[in-house]
């Protein structure tokens, strides 16, 4: 019977790798067959006064004859999709066999070139499902990533971490949290939003990033701490401590993470942790205080800003202008 369970287990992963390849290969099939349908609409409607006839009215009539001929899945907005990625990527080597027909179709709804680019890689490169791509473009991440500093990793993305700074965002932006802007809240309230929500949560985050416990207990003689936020990062291999303050940063609070941080290292680290990360998220913070406060402390600690909205969308729109500017 050994052997026999080897033999199955060996059937078992050749099946799944063989349907993985066939789904594979037919949505590749599906993206490519509804290019050259787009290509072939391109050039109908270029043969000017031959197709002028048919006007606006051509993607409705296509419609209805593709959908009486050959059933679901050609309806008007599918067809001008099909339009588009030919429009889209004039070339066909351009497409790429890992992306799906639906994931396309997400990427074509957006207008501009450069974002557009940016998600797609992001989707190759992250392996996004439908429902995070959606909502990292729902997030504004590539406006986001505008504004930021580090204008390289707006088109260089994907970039899996290799140190602490690469890891920590500043600012991180919760919209996902639906807060009212003027309405006032608790550090506690906004802490059970964010676990509520921790799929968004864990996506705003970053790649590599394991939810481990709510309020982790650290006790010290009799005296009982509490690190509002636990995660474990599979990539750097070390743990991560967050804690939320709805306003200014204090030094308070940065001594009292790099007192979580040394108890960690000597309590809680095992054989091939690394050094933890601290993350200190607040509101708003002075960056001269944080730079005096953290001076001479060896542990590595961070100060980050959070948003519960994203930034004026002029504001967006002015340093995505210096950005293209950057990349001419």
């Amino acid at each position: 019977m050994e052997h026999y369970d080897l033999l199955l287990t060996r059937v078992g992963e050749l099946l799944e790798v063989g349907r993985t390849q066939a789904r594979q290969q037919i949505n590749t099939m599906l993206v490519e067959t509804y290019w050259h349908i787009g290509q072939h609409i391109v050039e109908f409607e270029q043969q000017g006064e031959h197709s002028a006839q048919y006007g606006k009215q051509l993607l409705d009539l296509l419609s209805q004859d593709l959908k009486r001929l050959y059933g679901k899945g050609f309806s008007r907005s599918n067809i001008y999709q099909m339009r588009q990625l030919y429009l889209c990527h004039p070339k066909i080597q351009t497409l790429s066999g890992k992306l799906g027909w639906s994931v396309y179709c997400e990427l074509l709804s957006i207008s501009d070139p450069l974002a557009r680019s940016f998600y797609e890689q992001q989707c190759l490169v992250e392996n996004w499902s439908v429902r995070e791509l959606k909502r990292q473009i729902h997030s504004g991440l590539f406006e986001r990533l505008a504004l930021s500093t580090d204008k390289k990793g707006v088109l260089a993305p994907g970039h899996q971490p290799g140190t602490a700074a690469e890891l920590v965002k500043d600012p991180y932006v919760f919209e996902f949290l639906n807060l009212p802007e003027r309405k006032q809240y608790s550090e506690k309230q906004l802490e059970n939003q964010l676990i509520d929500k921790l799929a968004q949560f864990l996506l705003e985050l970053g790649k590599g990033f394991a939810f481990i416990a709510q309020q982790y207990r650290v006790t010290l003689n009799n005296t009982h701490y509490y690190v509002d936020l636990l995660f474990y990062h599979r990539i750097l291999k070390c743990f991560v401590l967050i804690d939320l303050k709805l306003g200014k940063v204090s030094h308070q609070d940065i001594g009292q993470m790099n007192l979580y941080l040394n108890y960690f290292k000597k309590e809680e680290n095992t054989v091939g942790d690394h050094e933890p990360i601290g993350i200190v998220l607040v509101a708003d913070k002075d960056e001269i205080l944080v730079e005096y406060a953290t001076g001479s402390i060896s542990n590595q600690i961070f100060v980050s800003r959070y948003k519960t909205h994203l930034p004026n969308r002029k504001e967006l729109a002015r340093e995505l202008a210096l950005l293209l500017e950057d990349k001419g």
